[in-house]
């Protein structure tokens, strides 16, 4: 697979605490620059970086991030918050606790309240799967795909661990036709993307890829 056509599917991306504008501003012009999917970066620089890149560039930003523990009602807020500052995608965490519980239920109704929040926005549901058993897993693709979400997500590359290419073949077998996958944390190599991308991930939440390319240390995300 062509270099080019890898960096088509990445979200590039920088969440940590310390980001500064300087440093967002990089992962745009370097966004621009290679042709990624988007740039993922914190709900507090959406504006800024919208306003900074004029629709070069599909932005991306995180809500209920990274614990995924807040209300319903905080995350709807979030989210509309971010889309009123331009933001173009959404990637929500579930509340994992509830998937501990077995409310699926719950995490279902809001999956469906940020994407009714969301409308033809694109909606990714980060599911942390370091954290869950086979069974949840499983049944977090059936809530996925039942709430009409248009991703599920892998990880927040800030727990255990990251994304597996086991956890993309589970993804795939279980999720229904209309939703799409994402493997994002710890991805570190050409190989490592190209075979997500076989396995059939859509996006890749990376930001060691350009680094690659550029011939830079490839720490990170």
């Amino acid at each position: 697979m062509e270099v080019k056509e890898i960096l088509r599917h990445v979200d590039h991306t920088l969440l940590t605490q310390t980001a500064t504008w300087e440093e967002i501003r990089q992962i745009c012009d370097d966004a621009i620059a290679y042709g990624t999917a988007s740039v993922c970066i914190p709900p507090s620089y959406v504006k800024q970086a919208k306003e900074y890149m004029q629709d070069k560039m599909a932005v991306c930003t995180v809500i209920g991030f990274p614990n995924g523990y807040m209300t319903t009602k905080t995350k709807e807020f979030e989210t509309k918050d971010a889309l009123a500052n331009g933001a173009d995608e959404i990637d929500m965490v579930i509340n994992i606790g509830w998937a501990k519980d077995g409310r699926f239920d719950l995490i279902a109704e809001e999956i469906k309240t940020l994407k009714a929040a969301c409308g033809d926005k694109i909606l990714k549901v980060i599911i942390e799967t370091c954290l869950l058993s086979q069974e949840e897993k499983e049944k977090l693709c059936q809530t996925v795909t039942e709430a009409g979400a248009d991703y599920i997500k892998t990880s927040t590359g800030f727990s255990t661990a990251g994304a597996t290419f086991v956890d993309i073949e589970l993804f795939a077998k279980n999720i229904g036709p209309g939703v799409k996958m994402k493997a994002a944390g710890g991805i570190a190599s050409m190989e490592d993307a190209e075979k997500f991308l076989a396995l059939g991930a859509d996006r890749l939440g990376t930001s060691r890829i350009i680094k690659l390319v550029k011939q830079e240390a490839a720490d990170g995300y």
